[in-house]
């Protein structure tokens, strides 16, 4: 079993961990906090998706940077950065230039790394610390730990993912050519992650969008033997212009969080018939560190 897969097959354990730590996290946004949610790659999908979640919840202005995007002269009373290593170098530059002048907190999986000591408080989630490239319980775990903050029961979630886990992947999806995910408020932040982990773990030509804007020129590329996976409601008659183009439409009644995980496998599977190693994508490295 590669470490991806092991990893993947831990998240509903993972999840139901910091469903008990959410509640004792004195260091995360009160309510009514301007907030601001950074990171890189996956953790700045993760972000985008809780900053949804707490603005549309009315919990307080929320936004989602890439680090190295941050606005220079924006204030916030907190910022979180999400960084599974802790030595990410654009979140550690961010962190350190805000010392001093905006309350910040690092989620993290290791509390002996660089973003420890460069942020004002730390959360760290070592149980879903991961040896794999490629990032998958970390990334939902720190989101599943924000969204029980928020008020979240995680209950359904994590059965959901343990469906997600359990059911079988329909042949055809696994050997689509083309995938492309969509999601809506919220779930945009998982349709970016989806198309990252394909990328990743399976070179895949991948892309992502809000659901609405599926029909402003993207829907050009659908066709038979692609794939279009719906994260969230389907617009309504979206499905319907996705048949008529011939693609697979991929849609189910799970949390997308849950579903999330379904893509994951898919990646695994994937790999495994193209004869890839989804534990070491090429080009990449656990942690990007610039010199």
């Amino acid at each position: 079993m590669s470490f991806i897969q092991e990893e993947l097959t831990d998240q509903p354990n993972c999840w139901l961990h910091v469903a008990d730590l959410a509640t004792a996290a004195d260091t995360l946004p009160a309510p009514g906090e301007e907030v601001a949610v950074v990171g890189c790659g996956t953790s700045w999908f993760m972000a985008q998706s809780y900053a949804a979640l707490r603005e549309s919840g009315g919990h307080g202005r929320t936004d989602a940077f890439a680090a190295s995007q941050f606005p220079a002269g924006r204030s916030y009373d907190r910022v979180i950065a999400l960084t599974r290593s802790g030595t990410t170098t654009e979140v550690l530059e961010l962190l350190r230039r805000l010392r001093g002048r905006t309350v910040t907190t690092a989620i993290t999986a290791d509390d002996t790394t660089p973003a420890v000591r460069a942020a004002d408080h730390t959360l760290a989630l070592p149980f879903a610390d991961e040896r794999s490239v490629v990032q998958t319980r970390f990334a939902t775990t720190a989101l599943a730990l924000l969204r029980a903050h928020l008020g979240e029961d995680l209950t359904w979630v994590v059965e959901d993912a343990r469906t997600a886990l359990a059911a079988p992947l329909d042949p055809t999806v696994v050997a689509a050519e083309q995938f492309t995910f969509l999601g809506s408020g919220w779930t945009c932040g998982i349709a970016e992650e989806a198309a990252l982990k394909m990328r990743e773990a399976t070179g895949s030509w991948t892309e992502s969008y809000p659901a609405m804007e599926y029909r402003h020129g993207p829907i050009s590329i659908a066709a038979p033997g692609r794939v279009v996976w719906v994260f969230g409601p389907v617009p309504d008659g979206l499905a319907e212009d996705i048949r008529r183009t011939g693609a697979g439409l991929v849609h189910s009644g799970l949390d997308p969080l849950a579903d999330l995980v379904r893509v994951q496998r898919l990646a695994v599977e994937i790999a495994a018939v193209r004869g890839l190693d989804p534990d070491r994508p090429r080009n990449l490295t656990r942690s990007v560190v610039l010199a």
